[in-house]
């Protein structure tokens, strides 16, 4: 019996182990941050991190400009940003905000919405236009 009690309390103990470390990194693993931003930007500009899916990339700072691409969670280089169209989203909330961002130094201008970066309403180190 004492044997049989010896052998249960080690198999309660190990289980417990494994459970605080299996929620240890289910923690850490929801606490992740956005992936590191990519080398080969412009170091004097500010990186912005989209963290929604699908997300234009337009040509002016509204929804009726041209759609120059189509990104999803992904790095850019911010150049300024300033007030556009408001941009309403019922899971996320609305916002005025556009950033001018570029994928690489020298590349072509597009828009995004603040409302899709990671930062907020304004994006702080990024300048006004």
């Amino acid at each position: 019996m004492k044997r049989l009690m010896r052998h249960s309390g080690t198999a309660l103990a190990a289980a417990a182990l494994t459970v605080g470390a299996l929620t240890v990194g289910a923690l850490a693993a929801t606490a992740q941050a956005a992936p590191a931003a990519p080398s080969g930007g412009d170091p004097t500009l500010t990186d912005v991190y989209i963290w929604a899916t699908d997300v234009r990339l337009r040509q002016e700072p509204t929804t009726d400009s041209n759609v120059l691409a189509v990104r999803s969670t992904y790095w850019l280089d911010a150049v300024c940003q300033k007030r556009g169209q408001y941009v309403n989203d019922p899971a996320v909330g609305g916002n005025d905000w556009w950033t001018a961002v570029q994928e690489f130094s020298g590349s072509d201008i597009a828009w995004v919405s603040n409302l899709y970066l990671r930062g907020g309403e304004k994006i702080a180190g990024v300048p006004d236009c």
